[in-house]
């Protein structure tokens, strides 16, 4: 594959953690992410896409103290819902903790996380020891990429590189639901 260098995890891990975005395979289609409390980096991430800070980007951890800077006191009833789902391919809409910043829960109340089961996400997750970003690897009016030639197609040298893995197998992106609710946002 021309352009992107294929990053194993420590190499992603160290892209990361100097404020690069990286593609990397989720359950169902390559992601781009990069680090939520890297401001400059989000901030990239939103003009690459092309995408409006209003919308909020979902986190991804391995585990769940990784979404604890990022997700308000629910109750242990509502937490054991989610639990329930975890690790799987299911986010969850949690009220924000105080401080999460718009850039990454965008105009909402909530901020969308999951725990993942998908192997190479949560390998970048534990080895980065923090959530991480993960919005669909495509421009805000193209369909999101499904293989690695077409994240290279569409982002080329604005990425630091493309993490090793298949994807998970899934035919569509995880499911999102309000946590309070049950409201189904996504399928």
């Amino acid at each position: 594959m021309p352009g992107r260098a294929l990053l194993d995890t420590a190499t992603a891990v160290e892209h990361l953690r100097a404020g690069h975005i990286i593609a990397y395979p989720t359950e169902a289609v390559f992601g781009l992410g990069c680090d939520p409390a890297n401001e400059s980096a989000v901030r990239r991430l939103l003009s690459l896409k092309g995408r409006r800070e209003s919308a909020g980007f979902v986190l991804i951890a391995s585990e769940f103290s990784q979404l604890q800077p990022w997700i308000a006191n629910t109750g242990q009833s509502l937490l054991d819902k989610a639990m329930q789902t975890w690790p799987g391919p299911v986010t969850w809409l949690f009220p924000r903790a105080a401080g999460v910043p718009d850039f990454i829960a965008g105009k909402h109340e909530t901020v969308a996380v999951r725990i993942t089961a998908h192997r190479p996400s949560r390998e970048l997750c534990t080895t980065f020891g923090a959530a991480l970003i993960s919005s669909s690897a495509n421009p805000a009016t193209a369909r999101p990429a499904r293989s690695a030639s077409e994240v290279e197609e569409y982002f080329g040298s604005k990425i630091a590189g493309i993490h090793t893995g298949a994807l998970g197998g899934a035919e569509q992106p995880s499911r999102i639901l309000d946590l309070a609710s049950d409201e189904i946002l996504r399928r």
